[in-house]
């Protein structure tokens, strides 16, 4: 009994941490200790940490140019040969732009640039994961390559894309407990010439969108340990907080898993090797084969830029940026209503899964500088079961189809400024903090209930304090 009333005086320490140094009157703007940055400008999200040596910003610079390079048909200087054959994007900074988060296209007529659909069928792959499409794979392949090679010749017959995806928006209005009336939308998926046949009544398809990338280093640098007791400390005050496990094709073992909206990567290299051939159909020496499903035989016949296509200098300078961007600074923070905002986040229990304060291992080798820094990132990096408004029923190893991982809210703020957008969640349905609150259901319906009375003034104030971290 006395180590679960440790555990929750823990979790109550680490959720209330920034807030008592507001009550001491100390300016903690430091988001993400000594990688923290002031930028606020269109490129807060791309900026280094200011802890990286000077080699080690050279890498990061080698990286951030990788990231934003393109990926091409054949060997060019502005770009990465082995694109394709089928893609979504041709670069990483194409979704993740400067980056930052994706947005979804607004009318059916656009096309999805910053979106990925996930797909697979009842039961799961040799490691416990989705069972992938026997003739689409695990993602929907939008784009594809018309037929170009390498001598500048073009086949007879171009590569067909997997489907065009058209996007529809539903819309409905909540009432607030004053009489505000709020819009909200949900996503409408549907495929259009599916070039291997229909998906089937089984299959399941998952709208994402893509997240920010900036502080994911200092996330990857929280102790396993501290996850668990965050997990232990919520069930004792009644959430479900808990880590998925995921195959962690590196280290070929099940691992803790991080990063995705389900938290399905263990690790920033891995992340990026899967994206790479997700995404662009860029193979590396983690994932060799081309994302060619035996169906697909012109794809399965395209000649490989180089084998592998992302050399492994490429990618550990890809690793290097991704563990070394900094975190902009928290802004405003001491103006009165964001504290007063800061009080409410904590009154209505929205610290409870994202979590302000988290403290990074003593040791971490691949950039020893993000061991031993105190970050705010306002997550836990837990799954929670959302409720069925928000469920994609598509199980993704231990998360179930109404989980999601708490995504972090640092540099929430400067989404506008630096994507011309507000979108949030994984479908992107929500086109500001607000339409965001009002989707929270499950565990987080009552603090959705709880901030549906707020006063329009408390409201202002949550909003502002948001606005500032």
């Amino acid at each position: 009994m006395r180590t679960k009333f440790r555990q929750v005086l823990l979790f109550v320490a680490i959720a209330t941490l920034s807030l008592i140094s507001t009550a001491d009157g100390v300016d903690d703007t430091q988001s993400a200790g000594a990688f923290t940055v002031p930028t606020t400008d269109k490129v807060a999200y791309m900026q280094p940490g200011p802890a990286l040596s000077e080699r080690q910003r050279e890498a990061f610079l080698r990286g951030r140019a990788g990231f934003n390079r393109p990926w091409v048909v054949f060997a060019v200087s502005t770009g990465d040969w082995g694109l394709g054959p089928t893609f979504v994007a041709d670069s990483c900074g194409a979704c993740h732009m400067r980056a930052g988060r994706g947005s979804p296209p607004e009318t059916p007529d656009e096309p999805p640039v910053s979106v990925v659909v996930r797909l697979s069928v009842p039961g799961t792959d040799s490691h416990g994961g989705p069972r992938p499409h026997e003739r689409y794979g695990d993602q929907l392949q939008n784009r594809a390559l018309q037929g170009q090679r390498p001598e500048l010749l073009f086949r007879t017959v171009p590569v067909p894309h997997e489907a065009d995806i058209r996007i529809e928006w539903d819309e409905h209005t909540v009432t607030l407990a004053d009489g505000t009336e709020v819009p909200l939308r949900r996503p409408r998926v549907r495929f259009e010439q599916l070039a291997f046949g229909d998906l089937g009544a089984d299959a399941t398809t998952s709208l994402r969108v893509a997240p920010p990338v900036f502080g994911l280093g200092l996330l990857e640098a929280v102790p396993e340990d501290a996850l668990h007791e965050l997990a232990a400390a919520q069930r004792q005050i009644g959430f479900g907080g808990r880590p998925n496990l995921v195959w962690n094709a590196i280290e070929q073992r099940m691992s803790l898993g991080r990063f995705g909206w389900k938290a399905t990567q263990p690790g920033m290299r891995q992340q990026i090797a899967t994206a790479a051939i997700a995404d662009m159909g860029v193979t590396s020496s983690l994932f060799p084969k081309q994302n060619c499903p035996d169906v697909q035989t012109v794809c399965l016949g395209e000649v490989p830029g180089n084998e592998p296509e992302l050399s492994d200098a490429a990618w550990d300078d890809l690793e290097l940026l991704a563990l070394g961007l900094g975190v902009p600074a928290r802004r405003n923070w001491s103006d009165e209503n964001v504290q007063r905002g800061a009080v409410l986040f904590e009154r209505l229990q929205c610290a409870v899964c994202h979590v302000p304060t988290l403290r990074t291992a003593d040791s971490f080798p691949r950039v020893p500088q993000l061991a031993r820094q105190t970050i705010h990132p306002y997550t836990d990096l837990l799954l929670h079961d959302m409720g069925d408004e928000l469920a994609d029923h598509r199980p993704d190893f231990a998360a179930g189809g109404r989980d999601w991982r708490t995504p972090p809210l640092w540099g929430l703020g400067l989404s506008r400024v630096v994507n011309g957008n507000t979108t949030m969640l994984h479908d992107g349905r929500a086109r500001n903090v607000t339409e965001a609150i009002l989707w929270h259901g499950g565990e987080a319906a009552a603090a959705r209930q709880a901030f549906t009375r707020l006063t329009a003034g408390e409201r202002e104030a949550l909003l502002t304090f948001l606005d500032a971290i």
